[in-house]
C-alpha cells in the first residue's frame, strides 16, 4: 500500500496576521468642559490632559505602530502631537472620526441635560439610539459616518498595527460595529481619557484584547 503523496508545491494554508487597532482617546479637556457634553465644541486639553498626552507617547514609542489615524478636532490633535514628535507615523486625518453631533445637549451638564428632556445621565447612548439628540445626530447617522472610516482602514492595513486618535463616542461606536454589540451595551465599557482599547480583527471574528488601558494613572498627577 502506498503513502498517498503531497502535489508539488501544495502546502498548509497559513493563518492570516491579525490587524490590530489600538482606539486611543484624547486626553483630558479643560475643566470648564468636565461632565458637559462636548461632542461637536472644538477645546483644547488642560495641563493635566498635556502630561498625560506626553505620558501616553512615551508608552507608545515602544509599541509597533504601522499607521495612524485621527480625528482633526483640537483635543485629539493635541493628545496626538507627543506622539508624533516622538517618531509615530505620519497621521491621515479623518473627519468621519470626529466626536457625536450633540445637537441641543451641547455645552450642557449631565445634570442640565437630564431636567431639561427628561431622562437620567446614564441613559444617554439610549436616547442617541432610540431617539435621537434633537437637532444632532442619532445612532444610524452617527454609524454611518464612523463605519466606512473604520472599514477603510482596516482593510487598507491587513496584519498591521494601527492607532486611531480619537474620541470616547466614537470608540463606543467602533467597538459596537466590530463586535456586533447595541450601542447602548458599550455603556458598560469605562473607556477614560487617554484610556489604550485594543482590537484584534481575525478573518471570522474581532476580539478585544485590551480594554481602557491608562499608562499615563500612576505618573500624572
Amino acid at each position: 500500500m502506498t503513502k498517498p503523496t503531497k502535489k508539488k508545491g501544495a502546502a498548509a494554508a497559513k493563518p492570516l496576521p491579525a490587524t490590530r487597532l489600538l482606539l486611543i482617546r484624547h486626553a483630558e479637556v479643560e475643566e470648564k468642559y468636565h461632565r458637559v457634553f462636548g461632542g461637536r465644541i472644538d477645546m483644547n486639553l488642560s495641563p493635566r490632559g498635556k502630561r498625560m498626552a506626553r505620558t501616553l507617547a512615551g508608552y507608545l514609542k515602544n509599541k509597533t505602530i504601522d499607521a495612524v489615524y485621527a480625528s482633526p478636532m483640537k483635543r485629539v490633535q493635541q493628545t496626538l502631537g507627543p506622539s508624533l514628535r516622538q517618531g509615530a507615523p505620519a497621521q491621515t486625518i479623518m473627519p468621519g472620526l470626529r466626536e457625536i453631533d450633540f445637537g441641543d445637549w451641547t455645552g450642557l451638564g449631565w445634570q442640565a441635560v437630564s431636567d431639561r428632556f427628561g431622562f437620567q445621565s446614564h441613559e444617554w447612548l439610549d436616547q442617541i439610539e432610540h431617539r435621537g439628540v434633537p437637532n444632532g445626530e442619532n445612532a444610524r447617522v452617527f454609524r454611518q459616518r464612523v463605519e466606512p472610516c473604520i472599514r477603510e482602514i482596516i482593510q487598507n492595513h491587513p496584519g498591521q498595527n494601527v492607532a486611531v486618535f480619537c474620541h470616547g463616542g466614537v470608540i463606543r461606536m467602533i467597538l459596537s460595529i466590530l463586535v456586533e454589540l447595541p450601542l447602548p451595551k458599550t455603556n458598560s465599557f469605562e473607556i477614560e481619557y487617554a484610556s489604550i482599547t485594543q482590537v484584534a480583527i481575525h478573518p471570522h471574528m474581532a476580539e478585544i484584547e485590551l480594554m481602557n488601558f491608562t499608562p499615563w494613572r500612576d505618573l500624572v498627577g
